[in-house]
């Protein structure tokens, strides 16, 4: 077979998804066994893989599957846990009254609170909290549900306490391959992960950094009295301002503790300079903005939300007792990862299975403690405790997140199979190459030296179509990794922008976009939301892709652990 027909067939599967997601309206819960029979039956057929080592792989992406809906689970039931406690209603309360100018109410309620709530539990959850919170304190319900959309870019890499890091990048590459490369080398998995994360920290911090700017300046185009740019470019020093406080601590934090920590720390260090900061008025411009009249806005605006009324069992809970629960989160989260003893503790539960089916290099493991779902429902238990609970409630709250589990885990136990057969799929009776190599070296012979350029665009596209970032990454990373081997470019520069472009790929996802609108009543609305985030997402890859080209072509950066 000639590489073009190679690169076709291998790329089939996700030339179906496409079609069916996209141009047949298929929902994913239908696409994805579709996908994944595809995929076997070119692996089988085409390729010549053993019928044992498709087997292997699909069992080796459940037991993915496990770990992935255990980290999801652990993320929706915290969320549940304080709805019914009555904590997120005392930390909405505590940003309603910061400031009259809704440019600022946007920036710390959308930007900042929900980068925090993305870094703890993503997911889609950040709009879904955000976006009824902005209708409640006045803003339309389409403007909310855009906002709420934009905050799915530079927090996501590190969502649901790393998630698409680490399960997405490290289950995308070829780990069996890769980690004997990296040993013979003198280095590591884990340090190559590590020089990943550090990459797409820096690459989001400098790209993201103009995000809160976006927000403000397409907040006052589509929703002002004026359709006014310069209303939005008025905020421009508080709008760096805010960038700024959430992305240097994101950048230093992914760098130096790791993936799981960047969007909560650098939100909680952003809350603390900018909320102080917006209340004396720092930066912020004299002459407060706001959305015309409400009579005046066209029916598009309006959403049918119904804002819910406390329950009688709902108590008020003091704004530092209402947070603790996430400060918890960071400090076990961080214990566990600095603290060798501690980790060692955690990771000594462990239940996997090495060379499935005798295959080799077949091999998958969950630790449930170390994995940040066993550390979230930990923390859901003192929940309990501390903001004196039901145990009802509790039960409520993990019965809510096993309702969203199920529909989230017929989809991955699909998708996640897939993707393991195509990475797995390079020994084979066939004698060629695996899936991802095939298209990668199409890739590198069709757009050449150019091509770094567009990989955040096929990050976004893989996050467009699986409406994941996680999925988008275990998809398309080992693709991208080989893409770099065939330029002879650094492999961890264009997995990082992998990562960056899926991250962005979730403003334009549109089952993101229905699940946003759901929350305000907006249903019916996605094309007009879909015709505003397009903006920011193609600012967002194409910033990254130059940043990718400097970083390779003029800065020479090499990938120095497998040298």
């Amino acid at each position: 077979m000639s590489t073009t027909i190679q690169a076709l067939l291998a790329a089939t599967p996700i030339i179906i998804a496409a079609i069916l997601l996209l141009g047949v309206h298929w929902s994913a819960r239908r696409a994805m066994p579709v996908v994944y029979l595809t995929a076997a039956a070119i692996a089988l057929f085409f390729w010549d893989m053993s019928f044992n080592r498709i087997l292997a792989s699909t069992l080796q992406g459940m037991v993915v599957t496990i770990a992935v809906l255990w980290i999801i689970f652990g993320a929706i039931m915290l969320l549940n846990t304080l709805q019914r406690s009555g904590a997120i209603t005392t930390i909405r309360a505590g940003f309603t009254n910061i400031s009259p100018d809704r440019r600022v109410q946007a920036l710390i309620i959308a930007w900042l609170f929900g980068c925090f709530i993305e870094g703890a539990s993503g997911f889609g959850t950040p709009a879904a909290i955000a976006a009824p919170l902005l209708v409640a304190i006045g803003f339309p319900a389409l403007a909310a549900v855009m906002v709420g959309m934009m905050i799915q870019s530079t927090p996501v890499s590190f969502g649901a306490v790393g998630t698409p890091i680490l399960i997405g990048i490290n289950n995308g590459l070829d780990h069996a391959v890769l980690s004997e490369q990296l040993l013979q080398a003198g280095s590591s998995w884990e340090l190559f992960i590590r020089l990943i994360t550090s990459e797409v920290a820096i690459g989001h911090a400098i790209v993201g950094t103009l995000m809160p700017l976006l927000m403000v300046v397409m907040l006052t185009r589509f929703f002002g009295r004026n359709k006014s740019w310069r209303e939005g470019l008025a905020m421009l020093p508080f709008a760096l301002f805010t960038g700024l406080a959430f992305t240097i601590p994101y950048a230093l934090t992914g760098i130096f503790l790791g993936p799981e920590f960047p969007s909560i720390v650098g939100a909680l260090a952003g809350l603390a300079i900018v909320v102080p900061a917006a209340r004396q008025g720092f930066l912020v411009p004299k002459e407060s903005w706001d959305f015309p009249p409400s009579k005046d806005w066209p029916q598009g605006w309006l959403g049918n939300l119904t804002l819910k009324a406390p329950t009688a069992d709902e108590r008020k809970i003091p704004l530092a007792l209402a947070w603790t629960p996430y400060v918890l989160v960071a400090v076990i989260l961080v214990a566990s990862r600095v603290f060798p003893s501690f980790k060692g503790l955690l990771k000594g539960v462990s239940f996997g299975f090495a060379n499935i089916l005798g295959e080799a290099g077949v091999s998958a493991s969950v630790q449930p403690l170390y994995l940040p779902g066993g550390i979230l429902l930990f923390v859901c238990l003192l929940t309990l405790f501390l903001h004196r609970m039901k145990p009802a409630q509790l039960l409520a709250a993990a019965t809510d997140a096993g309702k969203t589990l199920i529909g989230a885990g017929f989809v991955l136990v699909f998708t996640i199979p897939m993707v393991r057969i195509l990475i797995n799929s390079g020994i084979n009776g066939a004698d060629l190459v695996s899936m991802p190599v095939a298209m990668a070296s199409f890739a590198a012979e069709s757009f050449g030296s150019v091509y770094p350029l567009l990989a955040p665009t096929v990050g976004a596209l893989g996050a467009f179509i699986a409406g994941s970032n996680t999925v988008s990454n275990m998809m398309l990373s080992q693709f991208q990794f080989e893409v770099a081997g065939a330029l002879s470019v650094s492999g961890a520069i264009l997995v990082a922008l992998q990562a960056i472009g899926a991250a962005a790929g979730n403003m334009i996802a549109i089952h993101n976009v229905v699940a946003a609108s759901a929350t305000v009543g907006l249903l019916g609305q996605e094309g007009k939301t879909l015709r505003m985030t397009i903006l920011p997402t193609i600012y967002y890859v194409s910033a990254a892709g130059v940043l990718g080209l400097i970083a390779i072509y003029i800065l020479g950066i090499g990938d120095p652990l497998l040298n």
